[in-house]
């Protein structure tokens, strides 16, 4: 008898490569699978009117009965933000941290689900078994509590999967990363490092939380007669427990504002992983019975969203806040690439308003939760992979990791850069690239999930580009007559009552289109009426305008 084929170790990235958010990976062996994190993605400007991008799981809906679960590295959108819609097709056990669970639980009340999912709370140090595969927690600092890396026993060798890190030697909550497990774990053997890439462009170490705390003591300090109001990012309890702290110490009432901000802080006050002295938070109504310089609001914004509190706030429609002289904005964060003309136009407009405005190119007021180039480094030599995959980021990113895994020895045929759906095999002596899967973008649009491709996404920048004309016309096709119009409508591409003469023309060789087609001999139908009418006139107004509008005609056969 022939000797029976071992089963391979697949890796199988389905987001998060070759692009900012939407992270999710598949590892698969024989008929177990598990899934390493389940994140959303923000649209691109060509994207018009969609709301969310989630990963397109059709390969994990074709395997549903191998997945053993979904095993969680931290709480962020990125990382999470896709699993209410995820659930709606598929149902396995979800595996995380107790901060990360409960924004999960706030995310779901707002979905309605076919099954109640199993949510397992775990903690670092913990491992769980699931199938083939051993999963062993372990603690990470990040900008968000409870953030882990993950060590995945295999059949074949040990995964290793840094999720987002960095080494912060004086972190808030007081636990540095665990780096002796880590070490411990590189001594025994890894077979592969999937590494985060976010900051690999960037040299040095990233500074630790703390130095943000320095800052706005100084900002608390030097502006003692203004209100303070301070956009962060929802997730980073750390840094919202750092601006309580220091309020307090200053005397001034807290009150919090914008919907994700009161979530996150609500269900990290609850777990534990906030503490507020009594009387220092207050509601956003009651703080006209306060002074403006005994308030600090800390808000949502920073990254410039149309919805938020702090852009309510500047262009004056917030309905408890109105933002002044005598205020002070202070932008604790960075701009996500893409979103700098967003946080350009909320700096300009405050400062129209008099708002005086900090942000990190003025104060230290923001670092980063993502490893920086020596950070990447100290990881790869206390793991020493036998091979690397770097993960998260766009390709620069993903490119300037690779480099710095040459520089720590590990040779160019063991360093692998994936793509989205791409398939790496690997067992205990060799790996290589084999296939790919189905993958891509599902895009959510309000209520709508994967019910807008390529096709409507192509017409909606028609639309965008250069409008649309109607020509609604009723035909009588056994009789091959023109009963009525046809009339024409148009939006989006010229001014009808400055081009009364261009409408008329267009109604004209409307007209003309339609009894040339109806003369005609033989079968005549009506979407041979329609590509006759959008062809003609198509024609002739780019020959007139040099535009394309679309042409929708709407004919009725009577």
């Amino acid at each position: 008898m022939p000797k029976k084929q071992k089963s391979k170790l697949r890796v199988i990235p389905l987001g998060g490569l070759n692009e900012i958010g939407k992270n999710l990976t598949v590892l698969e062996y024989a008929d177990d699978i598990i899934i390493i994190d389940c994140g959303l993605g923000f649209p691109d400007e060509d994207m018009l009117g969609i709301d969310l991008v989630i990963p397109d799981i059709s390969y994990l809906e074709a395997n549903r009965d191998k997945i053993r679960g979904i095993v969680l590295t931290h709480g962020h959108e990125d990382h999470i933000g896709a699993i209410p819609y995820v659930l709606r097709q598929i149902n396995p056990p979800i595996y995380g941290t107790k901060l990360t669970l409960g924004i999960i639980k706030n995310k779901l009340e707002e979905h309605v689900l076919p099954c109640t999912p199993a949510l397992h709370c775990v903690h670092a140090g913990q491992t769980v078994r699931l199938g083939a595969f051993s999963v062993e927690f372990i603690h990470v600092n990040h900008s968000i509590a409870d953030a882990c890396c993950l060590s995945i026993t295999t059949p074949v060798g040990t995964v290793v999967h840094s999720g987002d890190f960095k080494l912060d030697i004086t972190p808030i909550d007081g636990d540095m990363m665990n780096i002796t497990r880590l070490g411990e774990i590189g001594k025994k053997g890894v077979l592969l490092l999937m590494c985060e890439s976010t900051n690999a462009e960037r040299p040095g170490f990233t500074p630790s939380e703390k130095k943000v705390g320095k800052s706005l003591e100084y900002i608390f300090t030097t502006n003692p007669d203004k209100r303070i109001v301070i956009a962060t990012f929802s997730s980073n309890v750390h840094r919202v427990q750092q601006i309580i702290n220091v309020s307090a110490k200053h005397g001034r009432k807290v009150a919090i504002t914008g919907r994700s901000m009161l979530n996150i802080v609500g269900a990290a006050v609850e777990l534990g992983y906030m503490t507020v002295p009594n009387g220092v938070l207050i509601d956003i109504n009651e703080t006209k019975r306060f002074k403006p310089e005994e308030i600090t609001l800390i808000t949502t914004g920073s990254q410039g969203e149309p919805m938020s509190a702090l852009y309510r706030m500047a262009f004056s429609d917030h309905s408890q806040i109105t933002l002044g002289r005598n205020d002070l904005v202070v932008l604790s964060s960075s701009a996500i690439p893409g979103n700098e003309k967003l946080v350009g136009r909320i700096i300009n407009e405050l400062s129209k308003n008099g708002v005086n405005v900090l942000h990190d190119a003025v104060v230290e007021v923001h670092v980063s939760g993502h490893a920086c180039q020596e950070e990447l480094k100290l990881l790869q030599a206390l793991i020493k992979p036998k091979y690397f995959m770097p993960v998260h980021g766009e390709y620069r990113h993903l490119a300037a990791n690779r480099e710095l895994a040459l520089d720590m020895g590990i040779e160019d045929r063991n360093i692998f850069i994936s793509d989205i759906g791409k398939v790496l095999e690997l067992d205990k002596k060799s790996a290589k690239f084999t296939g790919t899967v189905p993958s891509g973008n599902v895009l959510v649009d309000g209520y709508g999930v994967g019910d807008v491709g390529n096709i409507v996404l192509r017409d909606r920048r028609h639309l965008a580009q250069d409008g649309l004309i109607v020509v609604v016309a009723s035909v009588d096709v056994d009789a091959r007559l023109l009963l009525s119009g046809p009339d024409v409508v148009s939006r989006g591409f010229v001014y009808v009552r400055e081009s009364e003469e261009l409408m008329e023309e267009v109604r004209a060789l409307a007209t003309q289109a339609i009894n040339d087609c109806l003369d005609r001999g033989g079968r005549v139908d009506r979407m041979e009426l329609k590509t006759c009418v959008k062809d003609t006139l198509s024609k002739y107004l780019y020959t007139k305008t040099k535009r394309k509008p679309m042409v929708l005609p709407v004919i009725t056969n009577v």
